[in-house]
């Protein structure tokens, strides 16, 4: 059997995005700064993949942990702000 896709076989690739750690030198991953931290954390409050962030291994690797530093003393939520009925 062979497979077949279904759709556009062409694949789309983008520049990649560069870290913005490695490019601003001034920037610092610090759990108390919420402000930046949000940037990486989606709708849902899920932290948001390497792939799609641009940061580099070490960086990503950082902002993670920071991230769930801030959660642990509630500087940021685990779950989006969102009410549901």
């Amino acid at each position: 059997m062979a497979f077949v896709k279904k759709g556009n076989a062409r694949r789309r690739f983008s520049r990649r995005k560069g870290c913005r750690f490695c490019a601003d030198n001034t920037l610092k991953i610090d759990y108390k700064e919420v402000r930046t931290l949000r940037y990486f954390i989606s709708e849902r409050g899920k932290i948001v993949p390497r792939r799609i962030s641009g940061n580099c291994a070490i960086h990503q690797r950082k902002v993670t942990e920071a991230i769930k530093r801030a959660r642990n003393i509630a500087l940021l939520s685990f779950t989006s702000n969102k009410m549901v009925d």
